[in-house]
C-alpha cells in the first residue's frame, strides 16, 4: 500500500509546469559551512607545515643512539649498527612504555665478537684500543671509576650477533643451560652472574624491534611487487569498464550471468578448499589447531594447517546459502530491478563522460589520504630526544629534564654528585609537543571531513547530471550540452557549503566511532562487564548511525543538486518523499544495490584468484615471473583492497544514478498524472512494469 496519503510525511509534490529538471536559478547554501570548511582547511595547511619542519621519518627506519643520532646516516654512515651499554636494563617495563631502554646506546661498526670487561681490557692495550670502539668517547687517561661513572664506557662487552640492526647477546643451549659464547656466565664489570639474565632484556627490546622489521619488510615486499600490483589493478580497470559497457547494452542477461558466476566463484572456492582440506590429511603438523598456533606474521604457514581450510569452507558455504535463499525469494523483485538498471544504461549512455568521474573521485581521495598518511608520519616522528636527572639516592632533581652537553658543570651534578643526565624517550616540552596529541588528532578529523566532502562532491555532481537526462522531456535533446560539467560547477559555486555539512555530520560520527573502538582497545583487560557491555551497544549504535546518515546525506545531495535548497531543507524533503514511498524503496532500491553488489564481489574474487596463484607461486606459469616475497599475502591483500575501491568507483555511477533516477521516479508519480497536460516523463518499460501508461492527447 502507498503512503502517499499520510500526512505526517508530509505533502506529495504539487504539478509545476515550469519545472523541467535541475534549476539553473539558484544561490549559494549553507554559507557559515563553507566558510567554517574553508578555515578548518587552512588549519590543516598549517598542522602539515608544523609537522613537516618538526618531523624525521628516519625514526621509523633508522636505530638512533642516545644522542637521537641516526646510525648508518650523515658521519655516522659507517656505523649502522646499534650497540646496548647494558642490556638487561632492557628488562625495564619502560621499554614497551617508551619504546627505549634505559641504558647508554652507540653506533658501532660492527657488534662485538668477544667476552671482556673494562677492567681487564683497560690492563691489555690492544684489547684496550678493540673495546674502546664501542664507547661514546675516547676516555684517554681516565681511570676506570670515573670511566664508568660518567658512562663513557660499558662495564663489559658480550659477544654478539646483529639483529634488526642492533647487536644482541648471542645465546645458545647446553642442554637445558643457556649459554653466552659458550659459557654459562659472563662478568658484568660488578659481578659474575647467569647468562640467562640477559633473556628479558632481549625479548622486551624485541618486541619493540620487530614491529619495525615486519614494518621494513612488507615495504621492500612493495618495492618488489609494486609493478605486478599496478597491472592487477589495471585488470581491475579494465573488467569494470568491460562490465560497465556490457551492462549498458546487456542489462538483464549480464545480470544473470553475474548472479551464477558469483554462485559459481563462490562454489569453486569451497571445492578447492575441500581439496586443500583433504590434501593435508596425512601431512605432518597439519592437525594443529589455529589456537595452539597463536599468531604468525608469515600468513602462509596457516595454509599448511587443515583447521585454516575447513574455516574456509565453512564461511564460503554460509555466504554460497545466503545469496541462493535471497535469489530465491527476491527473484521476481530482481526482474523489477533489472529494468530500473537499463533505465540507468541509457542515462549513462547519454553522459558517457560519467563513467570517468570516478578517476576525478579517486584522485581527489588520493590526495587526501596522501596527505593524511604523511603528515601522520611526520607527526609521529616529531619527538626530540628527552634527558632525565636519574641517581641511585634520594636526589631533589630526580627525573628533571637535563642537557648531557653541560650537565657535568650544572647545579643539579653539585647538588647530587653521584646523578647521571640519561636519555629517558622521545617526546619534547615545548608548547608543539604538548599538543601533539591534538594535533594528531585534528588530522584524524580533517582526513574523515576532507574524504567525505570529496565523495559527497561525486554524488551530487552525478545526480545532477542523471537528473537532467530524466527531466528532460526529449531525451537526449533537451538536455544540456555539458551535463556532468555544469553539475560540477553548480555543485562548487552553490552548495560547496552543503556538502561541508553534511560531510562534517559524517565525520563527527566516524571520530566518536574512532574513539568508541580506541576506548574498547584499552579496556580488553578489563573486569568491568558492565562497562564492556554499554561500550558495544554505543559501538552497534553509532555504526547504525553511520548508516544512517550516509543514507540521509546521499538523498539529500540528490534533493540539492536538483532544487537548489539548503542541506536540512533537502534532507527533510528526501526523507518525507522516501517515507511516502517505502514499500517502493525496500524493494527497487535495495535489491538494485545487491545486485551492484554481486557484481563488485564477481570482479575482486576474479581478480583476488588470479593475485593469490600468481604471487603465492603455487602455479608453475608464474613462478618464474612472481617476484621473491616475504609475506605474499601484502601484494595480495593490497590487490583485493584496491580492486574493491576500483570497481566500487565505477559502480558508484550506476549506483548513484540509480537513486537518482529512483528518486525522480517517485516524484514523477507525484506530480504527474498521465494525462496530456501533465504526461509521466519515466520510459515506457518503466511505465509499463508499474502498469502505467500516458494518455493519449
Amino acid at each position: 500500500m502507498d503512503m502517499e496519503e499520510k500526512p505526517k510525511y508530509g505533502e506529495p509534490k504539487k504539478f509545476d509546469p515550469d519545472f523541467k529538471g535541475p534549476i539553473q536559478n539558484r544561490g549559494c547554501t549553507d554559507i557559515i559551512c563553507c566558510i567554517l570548511f574553508m578555515v578548518a582547511i587552512v588549519g590543516y595547511v598549517a598542522v602539515g607545515i608544523l609537522a613537516w619542519s618538526h618531523g624525521d621519518p628516519r625514526k621509523v627506519i633508522y636505530p638512533t643512539d642516545s644522542l637521537g643520532q641516526y646510525c648508518g646516516q650523515g658521519k655516522l654512515e659507517k656505523k649502522p649498527l646499534l650497540f646496548y651499554f647494558n642490556m638487561m636494563k632492557c628488562a625495564s617495563p619502560m621499554v614497551l612504555l617508551e619504546f627505549q631502554c634505559p641504558t647508554p646506546q652507540v653506533c658501532v661498526e660492527k657488534c662485538p665478537d668477544r667476552t671482556s670487561t673494562l677492567l681487564t681490557a683497560i690492563k691489555n692495550p690492544p684489547d684496550w684500543e678493540y673495546y674502546k670502539s664501542y664507547c661514546r668517547e675516547d676516555p684517554g687517561n681516565m681511570p676506570v671509576p670515573q670511566i664508568l661513572q660518567k658512562k663513557l664506557c660499558p662495564a663489559y662487552l658480550i659477544s654478539s650477533k646483529p639483529f634488526l640492526q642492533r647487536c644482541f647477546p648471542s645465546l645458545g643451549k647446553k642442554g637445558e643451560v643457556i649459554t653466552v659464547g659458550d659459557k654459562e656466565t659472563f662478568n658484568d664489570g660488578d659481578k659474575i652472574r647467569d647468562a640467562k639474565d640477559l633473556v628479558a632484556g632481549m625479548n622486551n627490546a624485541t618486541v619493540v624491534m620487530e614491529g619495525r622489521q615486519v614494518a621494513m619488510k612488507i615495504f621492500e615486499d612493495y618495492t618488489k611487487s609494486w609493478y605486478w600490483i599496478l597491472i592487477c589493478l589495471l585488470i581491475a580497470v579494465v573488467l569494470s569498464l568491460i562490465f560497465i559497457v556490457l551492462l549498458r547494452y546487456l542489462a538483464g542477461i549480464m545480470v544473470w550471468v553475474m548472479i551464477l558466476l558469483v554462485v559459481a566463484v563462490v562454489a569453486c572456492g569451497i571445492a578447492y578448499s575441500s581439496f586443500k582440506y583433504v590434501n593435508l590429511k596425512d601431512t605432518v603438523g597439519s592437525n594443529i589447531t589455529l589456537k595452539e598456533l597463536g599468531f604468525q606474521p608469515d600468513f602462509s604457514v596457516y595454509l599448511h594447517i587443515r583447521q585454516t581450510w575447513l574455516a574456509f569452507i565453512i564461511i564460503l558455504a554460509i555466504l554460497e546459502v545466503i545469496i541462493l535463499v535471497l535469489l530465491i525469494f527476491l527473484r521476481n523483485r530482481i526482474r523489477i530491478a533489472v529494468e530500473l538498471m537499463k533505465e540507468a544504461s541509457r542515462a549513462v549512455g547519454c553522459v558517457m563522460s560519467s563513467l570517468f568521474y570516478p578517476i576525478f573521485t579517486f584522485f581527489l581521495l588520493t590526495i587526501v589520504i596522501a596527505y593524511w598518511g604523511i603528515t601522520a608520519v611526520f607527526l609521529s616522528t616529531s619527538s626530540e630526544p628527552v634527558y632525565k636527572v636519574f641517581n641511585e639516592t634520594v636526589c631533589p632533581h630526580a627525573r628533571q629534564t637535563c642537557q648531557p652537553e653541560n650537565f657535568t658543570s650544572s647545579a643539579m651534578k653539585i647538588d647530587c654528585p653521584k646523578s647521571e643526565c640519561l636519555f629517558a624517550f622521545y617526546g619534547g616540552e615545548t608548547p608543539y609537543h604538548k599538543y601533539l596529541i591534538l594535533f594528531q588528532f585534528y588530522n584524524v578529523f580533517l582526513f574523515f571531513w576532507c574524504a567525505n566532502f570529496v565523495t559527497a562532491l561525486g554524488q551530487m555532481t552525478l545526480a545532477g547530471a542523471f537528473a537532467s537526462y530524466y527531466w528532460a522531456p526529449n531525451k537526449p535533446n533537451d538536455m544540456p550540452a555539458y551535463p556532468l560539467c555544469a553539475s560540477l560547477g553548480r555543485s562548487l559555486r552553490y552548495h560547496t557549503g552543503s556538502l561541508a555539512f553534511g560531510s562534517l555530520i559524517l565525520a563527527i560520527v566516524q571520530i566518536i566511532r574512532v574513539l568508541l573502538e580506541y576506548i574498547d582497545h584499552k579496556l580488553k583487560g578489563a573486569e568491568n562487564k558492565f562497562a564492556r557491555f554499554l561500550l558495544c551497544c554505543l559501538k552497534c549504535c553509532f555504526w547504525c548511525l553511520e548508516k544512517f546518515i550516509k543514507f540521509m546525506n546521499r538523498n539529500a545531495y540528490i534533493m540539492v543538486a536538483i532544487y537548489g535548497k539548503n542541506f536540512c531543507r533537502s534532507a527533510s524533503d528526501a526523507f518525507f518523499l522516501l517515507m511516502r514511498n517505502v514499500i517502493r524503496v525496500v524493494v527497487l532500491d535495495k535489491v538494485t544495490d545487491f545486485i551492484l553488489f554481486l557484481g563488485k564481489l564477481l570482479i575482486v574474487g576474479l581478480v583476488g584468484i588470479f593475485a593469490f596463484f600468481f604471487f603465492s607461486g603455487h602455479t608453475d606459469a608464474f613462478k618464474t615471473a612472481a617476484p621473491s616475497l616475504h609475506y605474499y599475502w601484502v601484494p595480495i591483500l593490497t590487490v583485493l583492497v584496491g580492486t574493491y575501491l576500483i570497481a566500487h568507483g565505477f559502480f558508484s555511477v550506476y549506483a548513484m544514478c540509480v537513486d537518482t533516477l529512483f528518486l525522480c521516479f517517485l516524484e514523477d508519480l507525484e506530480r504527474n498524472d498521465g494525462s496530456p497536460e501533465r504526461p509521466f516523463l519515466m520510459s515506457d518499460n518503466l511505465r509499463n512494469v508499474l502498469k502505467k501508461k500516458n494518455q493519449a492527447n
